[in-house]
């Protein structure tokens, strides 16, 4: 680089991964010669910046890809204190906000569509509000969080397959970009790399506001989507997964393997808290164990023992260092209904809190058994691909006609999207007739032997379907069929 902008490079972006990197290492090893190293190259970039270069000219999608620069600029001002990082972070907030195509903050505070967001790049714009939410921490802005809250709704209404996962390219030439608004399209892309950056917006969201929607959406993400991208053995990934399409492992691209990667990585320190109360939250569920520490009980462990997400059934053994009375929060999740808690084999009512909690709020002490159960069924999903032509009348008056509708059902059981493989051994797709009725007396779930039951749709229009969930449908092999949508009869 001779110094000359440049309408593409991918400089920045990897000065920002490299910044991200060192700190991360540095947290890690404690060695300060990892935070110097990611303090000269943030010290590089701002000295790019001050020379009067533009940053939405060193990056693609409108500059996206490098005001990704936000994120580690943010992060290392909250680690060091030192101003000229938090000078940093806001001036490549209003380069990006100047950008008319991108004008990130104006847009998000109007409540653009995540589509119209310069190329609505997904991967990209969720980086970007990873870092808006890193500086909303650090400045307390309040246009900040107005601006993060209005796109998260978005891409959650708008943007997000049955999985969790981010999705779009249809109709585009990028395979990445997010759809247009209303649109739906079963075989349409989810990019690994933009199902990490969704997971670590939700992540930062719940350390700031403490609500149990971004827990929600995370174990979405986790159990489904990102899942659905891994290979058994942990190092082949799919750069694309699709609600409907063959599984295709990445051969060449390293950049969604890395994703993948970290993205698991997200989840152990996700999985617990401690509130801003001082109080404990159990914000994912799983098998495992944690020691987190409260002000009087000094370490407090929390032991895990459950088959979630394939069973509903969780033991939670608490065990604090010392007895003290504080509170437990248990997320219920949003499919479940029916939740009962216990402890010490004593019933707990189940009252979800304002942050969407139940907080378990008593004198703990070394030993409790907390149970919780969470029924499961398997639950049908709708949605359609429509189109709405509107227009005015000879009078003026506004007129409009649905002139396109495709109707889909998809299947759920707990917290897992399932799908079925190759209909009859070779067709991508089949339109079925659904049933009247309870669909309890159709929908069968049969034996778990490991990994979650099967659910057998029985139809009247054709022989059965068996589902399953949707992250080892057929095998997680390369070349695999996985369907989570199928057509319904018009009616």
């Amino acid at each position: 680089w001779n110094g000359e902008p440049a309408l593409r490079t991918w400089d920045i972006w990897t000065h920002s991964y490299l910044i991200l990197g060192f700190l991360e290492t540095w947290r890690a090893l404690g060695d300060d010669s990892y935070l110097q190293a990611a303090r000269r190259i943030a010290d590089l970039c701002w000295q790019a910046l001050e020379s009067g270069i533009d940053i939405t000219t060193l990056g693609n999608h409108h500059g996206m890809s490098a005001t990704v620069l936000l994120d580690p600029a943010a992060d290392l001002y909250l680690v060091t204190g030192e101003p000229r990082y938090l000078a940093l972070a806001e001036k490549i907030l209003q380069q990006a906000n100047a950008n008319p195509r991108l004008a990130l903050l104006d847009k998000g505070i109007a409540n653009e569509d995540a589509a119209f967001i310069a190329t609505g790049k997904a991967y990209q714009l969720s980086w970007n509000l990873v870092g808006l939410a890193k500086l909303y921490k650090a400045t307390g802005k309040a246009d900040y969080k107005l601006a993060i809250d209005n796109l998260w709704n978005n891409i959650r209404e708008q943007h997000l397959t049955l999985g969790g996962g981010p999705w779009g390219g249809v109709a585009h030439r990028s395979r990445e970009v997010f759809n247009a608004p209303r649109t739906f399209f079963p075989q349409a892309y989810v990019e690994t790399c933009s199902v990490l950056a969704w997971m670590q917006l939700n992540r930062e969201l719940l350390a700031i506001s403490g609500h149990a929607r971004y827990a929600d959406e995370l174990e979405r993400t986790a159990y489904n989507d990102l899942l659905a991208a891994m290979a058994p053995n942990g190092e082949d990934w799919c750069y694309y997964t699709f609600p409907n399409g063959k599984r295709v492992h990445t051969t060449y691209w390293r950049c969604c393997k890395s994703s993948g990667a970290m993205a698991v990585e997200e989840l152990p320190q996700i999985a617990y808290g401690v509130a801003a109360d001082g109080g404990l939250r159990v914000n994912l569920y799983g098998a495992g164990e944690a020691t987190l520490h409260h002000a009087e009980a000094g370490k407090v462990v929390l032991q895990q023992q459950t088959r979630y997400p394939f069973n509903g059934d969780i033991s939670l053994r608490v065990m604090p260092e010392q007895s003290a009375s504080f509170s437990i929060g248990l997320r219920i999740p949003a499919w479940a209904e029916d939740a009962r808690i216990q402890v010490n084999g004593v019933n707990v009512p189940v009252q979800v809190a304002a942050d969407g909690y139940v907080q378990l709020q008593r004198q703990w002490q070394a030993g409790d058994l907390v149970t919780v159960q969470l029924p499961m069924q398997p639950q049908l999903h709708r949605a359609a691909n429509i189109n709405v032509q509107e227009s005015r009348a000879p009078d003026g008056s506004p007129v409009a006609q649905e002139v396109l509708r495709w109707e889909y059902v998809g299947l759920s059981y707990g917290p897992l999207v399932y799908a079925t493989t190759l209909i009859d051994g070779f067709k991508t797709d089949e339109t079925v007739k659904l049933p009247a009725g309870d669909p309890s007396r159709w929908l069968q779930v049969g034996q778990d032997e490991g990994e979650g039951a099967p659910v057998t749709m029985q139809l009247e229009c054709r022989a059965p379907l068996v589902f399953e969930p949707y992250y080892r449908c057929g095998g997680r092999e390369h070349d695999v069929w996985r369907l989570s949508w199928l057509s319904l009869a018009p009616h």
